[in-house]
């Protein structure tokens, strides 16, 4: 029974935040995905950070297709500094039908999946952003711990003009 509570505490504090996009308009996706091209580590950069990740440090999302044609999913990070404590969370991908692969369901925790938008990605598969319909949530990523402050500045923009408070967003140190 314990179990049980645990897990629905941790639905509600998961999921209910990723939930639903009611009242957004949708945040436009790219037009195609490589899937295979996009698999492997992509360091976060900066985000409007979920609950989990406002203390993140080396902060590495890792994608793995699988068989089946889900994306396993490792999140790993560092809590309060760079040498903080390792976290490691884990997630199961699931892209949508007729979406040219760049929308996801991602389900960190059953039955919740929480969209996962491709809305950016360079064409050399270096740099993207991943977005929501509610605008809640954003991430810039790339391929190494590192961009040019030049380059940050672009995606930032990119995120403006998705209709995000770019206040919010945390800069991710590596």
């Amino acid at each position: 029974m314990r179990k049980v509570m645990r897990n629905l505490l941790v639905s509600l504090l998961v999921g209910l935040p990723l939930m639903g996009c009611a009242n957004q308009m949708p945040i436009p996706s790219v037009a195609q995905v490589d899937v295979p091209r996009y698999m492997g580590d992509w360091y976060v950069i900066a985000s409007i950070p979920s609950y989990f990740e406002r203390d993140a440090y080396r902060a590495v999302e890792r994608y793995t297709l699988q068989a089946d044609g889900r994306v396993q999913t490792r999140f790993t990070y560092r809590v309060g500094g760079l040498d903080g404590k390792p976290k490691v969370m884990h997630a199961t991908g699931f892209i949508e039908p007729n979406t040219g692969n760049a929308v996801w369901g991602m389900q960190f925790v059953w039955p919740i999946r929480a969209e996962y938008i491709i809305a950016w990605l360079d064409p050399g598969y270096r740099t993207v952003i991943v977005a929501r319909s509610k605008r809640d949530y954003v991430w810039i990523m790339a391929r190494t711990p590192t961009i040019p402050d030049a380059q940050y500045e672009q995606l930032l923009a990119r995120v403006k003009a998705m209709g995000y408070d770019v206040s919010k967003m945390r800069k991710v140190p590596q």
